[in-house]
């Protein structure tokens, strides 16, 4: 998921309060100098980030009321399905997170150095830490841990993430930026040579911690911080289609044939969740297809002006509701979910379950951002 926002940069033809009229050798050289480019704001990605962190949300609350009916209808129908409906949608939350975060490294804020990328990955890496043993402290308290939270905070650092369930990303996230940062340094003729001396240890320790578990006759928590190949592809493709030209992506008919496009996904994602597998994998034959129909559908959206400013608040609050609601939603699903609601109750209980997760999360998202705890929160 990227955390970046792109800020708009104003550029002027002559320095504020200049009373001086320009030479003559000036003109001639801001004549022929091209105008530095502005840097445009993409408020409809603001869009999408904020419908992505409350997809996330949709989809651990769609998954309690599956548990609750053991993932199939005989359990309770209603609820079943309800939550089925909802599952299939919300599971390309995901995908759409990497086509952002490539976007905005391929096409949005490309890096100019080394010292840059190392910042945005410290950006998540702290965040992440800090999150983990948040996680891992509550579930110690609540005793929820499946394990001693020594154990876990000790294969935390291989990228297990077996408590804290939805900061897999994170330690996907991080490689992937690597090598995509890395690759558009290179290609404006950088030498990332620290960025790839990191990437190709990280791509080298599965293989050599297999071999020292052998000889060493141990066992070693599986090594999870290397990129998979549909995470890379749902970044690279993301950032294409992202940064497609207004008028490939606008118009009114277009956007309605994506939204039809989109449905047609959904409906396959329920179905191959109920006849195939739950949850539908991301590297999946519908997945992507759902993915990159909505986000055609929401690319370069007009927001209306007057909500901007709002939008570009619950933007930057969206990592953080990202990483805090599933304590929110842990605590209010105990109270919300149950087997034996009829239909109107399954999508009460549901609606009322995100909406409240999704409210407190990104509060007290907006809270800490207010505090300028973000460095360490998110």
């Amino acid at each position: 998921m990227s955390t970046i926002s792109v800020q708009p940069t104003i550029t002027a033809t002559a320095p504020v309060g200049a009373t001086e009229p320009l030479t003559a050798a000036e003109t001639a050289s801001a004549a022929v100098s091209p105008a530095k480019p502005v840097r445009e704001h993409r408020y409809d990605i603001d869009l999408l980030r904020v419908l992505c962190s409350i997809g996330v949300i949709v989809c651990h609350a769609a998954g309690q009321f599956l548990n609750v009916v053991g993932r199939h209808p005989s359990g309770g129908a209603p609820v079943y399905w309800v939550a089925l409906v909802g599952h299939a949608l919300s599971r390309c939350a995901v995908p759409l997170f990497f086509a952002m975060a490539g976007w905005v490294v391929l096409a949005g804020a490309p890096p100019r150095s080394e010292a840059q990328v190392r910042t945005r990955l410290i950006r998540i890496l702290v965040p992440m830490g800090v999150w983990t043993a948040i996680y891992l402290l509550w579930g110690w308290v609540q005793d929820t841990n499946p394990h001693s939270t020594k154990r876990l905070a000790y294969e935390s650092l291989f990228g297990s993430v077996a408590p804290t369930l939805h900061l897999w990303y994170l330690y996907a996230y991080v490689p992937v930026i690597l090598v995509l940062s890395m690759t558009s340094l290179v290609k404006d003729g950088k030498r990332p040579w620290g960025l790839a001396a990191v990437f190709l240890t990280l791509a080298l320790t599965p293989a050599f911690l297999d071999d020292a578990a052998g000889v060493l006759n141990v066992n070693l928590p599986e090594f999870t911080w290397v990129p998979l190949p549909y995470q890379i592809a749902y970044a690279a493709v993301g950032a294409f289609l992202l940064a497609l030209p207004a008028a490939a992506t606008t118009g009114r008919g277009r956007r309605m044939l994506w939204l039809g496009a989109s449905l047609c996904a959904w409906a396959a994602v329920v179905l191959y969740e109920h006849f195939v597998r739950n949850p539908a994998p991301y590297d999946g034959f519908m997945m992507p297809i759902l993915a990159g129909t909505l986000l055609m559908a929401f690319n370069r959206l007009t927001v209306p002006k007057r909500l901007r400013p709002l939008l570009s608040k619950l933007g930057t609050a969206a990592f953080g509701a990202y990483l805090v609601h599933l304590i929110f939603l842990k605590a209010l699903a105990r109270h919300l979910v149950t087997p034996d609601a009829g239909w109107l109750g399954a999508l009460g209980l549901m609606t009322l379950l995100v909406g409240a997760t999704a409210v407190l999360s990104f509060a007290v998202s907006m809270l800490w951002t207010r505090l300028r705890l973000s460095r360490w929160l998110g």
